[in-house]
């Protein structure tokens, strides 16, 4: 039988990658606090930004591509703070904070809206994702943002929906999860759209059920609330 999924935790006293510390903590709605020591930036969207210390540096990181981010609500440009100092975030809604760290030569597959903060020695990039799995997204489909390290240990921090539970899937291990219910996936992770024919048996009605199928090898991110956002092109 397969290992379930399993919860993340949901607080964290002493995180650390090169250039920051970190803590996690807070119930309904929690708080990323950082510690920059100056050497490597973080970049985040500009609205999740709860406090920081004065002499901290704020400023602007370009984003590629950025009429297509523009059509699909998303921002155009980041932002991004430059220690020495501390800042925090926190989404303006409850849910699950939680660290990915991401090693030399390693990425990882986010769905849209999920991204709090990064730190500035990751590679950012997205693609729009189509398919029949659109009918629950409008028929522009919905974009998945790319994070990954190319010569340092980087950490990604998301946030889920309710709780954020993690399967670990070995080589050709799947599963089957709502499409509104994953939230991160490793670039190893084969994702593909299984539709389901129901049958009531009452005058020929029926409907069809649609899941995400994933295939191992690597890691695949759960949440417990799961958002069906609307996308406009």
């Amino acid at each position: 039988m397969q290992k379930p999924p399993q919860l993340l935790p949901t607080k964290l006293e002493d995180g650390q990658a090169p250039g920051i510390r970190y803590r996690i903590d807070g119930e309904l709605v929690p708080v990323l606090h950082t510690w920059l020591d100056g050497t490597v930036p973080v970049f985040f969207e500009h609205h999740v930004v709860l406090w920081k210390d004065p002499p901290l540096n704020i400023g602007i990181r370009a984003m590629k591509g950025a009429f297509k981010r523009m059509v699909a609500g998303m921002p155009i440009f980041l932002t991004e703070a430059q220690g020495p100092g501390e800042i925090a975030f926190s989404r303006d809604g409850a849910g699950h904070l939680f660290p990915l760290h991401l090693m030399p030569g390693t990425a990882v597959l986010v769905r849209e809206h999920q991204f709090l903060a990064a730190t500035g020695n990751l590679d950012y990039t997205f693609n729009r994702v189509k398919g029949v799995s659109n009918m629950l997204f409008g028929s522009t489909g919905f974009f998945v943002d790319r994070f990954s390290a190319s010569h340092q240990e980087g950490v990604l921090w998301l946030h889920g929906y309710g709780n954020v539970f993690e399967k670990q899937l070995a080589p050709n291990e799947q599963i089957d999860i709502e499409p509104g219910g994953w939230v991160y996936r490793d670039e190893s992770v084969r994702m593909e759209v299984q539709m389901f024919g129901l049958k009531t048996g009452m005058f020929g009605g029926g409907g069809n059920m649609i899941w995400n199928r994933f295939t191992g090898p690597g890691r695949v991110g759960i949440q417990s609330m799961y958002l069906h956002l609307p996308t406009s092109e």
